[in-house]
């Protein structure tokens, strides 16, 4: 069973309808949003973007799944240099209701993979804000370190916030 798969127009109606039961939850976590970020059109134009991205080599866009195979958040690496640097940043998450059952750290473990053997990336970094402990040992978990924090980094929630900084190097790397 597989933890994630690529992220598909076909995703939209389902994505459109998690956004939309996780605005409250995911609030604390992300950029303040208009409404109309949660209507299906919006969703079906980021996706479309997003997938343009991905065919372009600038991200890679996944779907995070639960046991019975049902979409419960997203996962995506991000800003994909190539180049000397060959690295991407990780952004993830999950419903609340699918929260706490071990699914972040799997998609993440699954995205790592594709990542490295893949992608054929060298490092992956990943972000979470000061507080987010639980984000935090799920990047542990992965094999992350903490490299360090970087002041007012994003303006989450309405107001700049702190992050701190992980990453992750390919075990595979020469």
């Amino acid at each position: 069973m597989h933890a994630t798969r690529p992220l598909t127009i076909d995703d939209v109606p389902v994505l459109t309808d998690l956004v939309v039961r996780n605005r409250e939850f995911l609030a604390p976590w992300d950029p303040l949003r208009t409404d109309d970020y949660y209507t299906r059109d919006a969703q079906l134009a980021l996706v479309r973007d997003t997938l343009d991205d991905q065919a372009a080599g600038r991200l890679h866009a996944r779907v995070i799944l639960d046991a019975a195979g049902d979409m419960v958040g997203r996962i995506t690496l991000n800003g994909i240099v190539r180049g000397a640097l060959q690295s991407g940043a990780m952004g993830y998450w999950v419903s609340e209701h699918a929260n706490g059952r071990g699914l972040a750290s799997a998609a993440v473990r699954e995205t790592l993979r594709v990542a490295f053997d893949d992608l054929r990336l060298h490092r992956v970094q990943a972000e979470t804000l000061t507080h987010n402990a639980g984000s935090q040992r799920v990047l542990e978990r992965n094999g992350f370190t903490r490299f360090g924090l970087a002041p007012q980094y994003l303006r989450i929630a309405g107001r700049w916030q702190d992050f701190v900084m992980y990453q992750v190097l390919n075990p595979a790397a020469d």
